[in-house]
């Protein structure tokens, strides 16, 4: 059972309370800098000892800031012991600055820099997280991890707008973190933290907003290996973008709560009560519950919004995808960490550079993949370089919405279809990170 107080490491999830908020940098043109390095620090309010995190230019959670159809450039500086490389989770920008290092680019050794440049094509919420070929688990696990925010040319009114980045911590009683197994030692089911952070501080956050206000809040799953599913306590919510792609129409979710895996994001508006103190939450459902954020009205009225309207498409985007003259291929993902010598493989394969890839076809091609996840796990996939469709059953038509991240419940299958316009090598891959580094991966190459 989750409780509020950390009973079984790696089970439990509470808060931590962590003394540096999330900043804000914006790039439009002049180059934005993160230096990756070790910083101690006591994560629990009550550790006696420091955890050995990483961070980004002392932050738990950077916020790089850019305008759609503006130049990102991003330096990273590696000066941690670990190679590293970032990818920006669900943008659909140029293969070479896809951040795959071993694949796309060289891994940054340690005490070098590498500068990512493009012009990010979507406006939406990306997550930023290492991804290096074999070891990536770890400097996640350690801290490193960000948000790239591409703001609408004409955003949509709002009171706020909050960013919740969550993440989990495998943390000792002390308060220092557990060590890293390693690799050949590693469980491939995923390390599972037993504190909750968002945005690098305590649960729940507070949140205060004027009565009658309106707020966007992106929600971004940062953690290893840790599902959940995200409940709205007392709140009028409206989904407005899934995997930083809008969404068809506005829509509030089924019972008022949302599947969330490793990589997952959404941006949702909240429209608040009129009368002051009214109280509403965003809450993990893992135990009894546990708020991760509170959200508040206070002080003035504020006078009447604009009705909600779906953010206006990103441009691109496929209006059909003609099933019919689609390329098909079955993915079948395997694996058992609790028994010895059945590693975690896609078609009977761990994921290598040098293999053949998945499917090649020509840039145009719309494809279908059948993900058959005969494992007793949940298997969450992310597709790099594209958003794809998640096809109803009976494959006569799909969701109204994209997605960069999918959840495989175990033993099920599911199919997602996309168009593959975008040439390069582009991974398919698990986003839980021990998992990926143990070969739970694929590519496919589009020219």
């Amino acid at each position: 059972m989750i409780t509020r107080r950390a009973v079984t490491a790696g089970l439990a999830t509470t808060l931590v309370g962590l003394p540096r908020p999330g900043r804000s940098q914006t790039s439009s043109g002049s180059e934005t800098i993160l230096t990756a390095k070790p910083a101690p620090m006591k994560l629990r309010t009550d550790a006696t000892a420091e955890a050995e995190v990483w961070r980004f230019d002392g932050s738990m959670r950077p916020i790089v800031k850019v305008k759609q159809g503006e130049d990102l450039r991003l330096s990273l500086r590696n000066e941690t012991p670990l190679p590293l490389s970032l990818h920006f989770h669900g943008l659909r920008g140029p293969n070479a600055m896809d951040g795959v290092g071993g694949l796309t680019q060289e891994p940054v050794p340690p005490g070098r820099s590498h500068e990512y440049r493009l012009t990010p094509p979507d406006a939406g919420t990306f997550l930023i997280r290492p991804c290096v070929l074999g070891g990536s688990a770890e400097p996640l696990e350690r801290g490193l991890s960000g948000l790239l925010v591409v703001e609408e040319r004409n955003p949509p009114q709002v009171d706020k707008d909050v960013a919740l980045l969550i993440d989990d911590w495998r943390l000792n009683d002390d308060g220092s973190l557990v060590p890293f197994e390693k690799p050949a030692e590693a469980t491939p089911a995923g390390r599972l933290g037993s504190w909750l952070s968002v945005n690098g501080a305590a649960t729940p956050q507070r949140i205060e907003a004027p009565p009658g206000g309106r707020l966007r809040l992106r929600l971004a799953n940062a953690c290893n290996a840790r599902a959940m599913r995200l409940r709205l306590d007392g709140l009028r919510a409206y989904v407005i973008a899934v995997d930083g792609q809008p969404a068809a129409g506005t829509f509030e979710p089924l019972r008022a709560s949302l599947p969330f895996a490793p990589g997952t994001r959404y941006d949702l508006l909240v429209d608040l009560p009129s009368e002051a103190d009214a109280r509403g939450a965003v809450t993990a459902m893992l135990g009894d519950g546990m708020p991760l954020a509170e959200i508040v009205t206070v002080g003035e009225k504020r006078p009447a919004l604009p009705d909600i309207a779906p953010l206006p498409q990103n441009p691109r985007l496929p209006d059909t995808i003609r099933l019919q003259s689609a390329t098909r291929k079955d993915v079948t993902i395997k694996g058992d960490p609790a028994a010895p010598n059945v590693p975690w493989t896609l078609n009977g394969a761990a994921g290598k550079p040098s293999g053949a890839p998945l499917v090649k076809v020509k840039r145009g091609t719309p494809v279908v993949l059948t993900l058959v996840n005969q494992t007793a796990l949940m298997q969450p996939m992310h597709l790099h370089g594209h958003c794809f469709r998640l096809l109803h059953a009976l494959d006569d038509g799909w969701e109204p919405y994209f997605l960069d991240t999918v959840q495989v419940p175990e033993n099920k299958t599911v199919r997602i279809a996309f168009v593959a316009d975008n040439p390069g090598k582009w991974l398919l891959a698990s986003t839980v990170m021990e998992r990926f580094d143990a070969g739970l991966w694929t590519w496919i190459e589009v020219s």
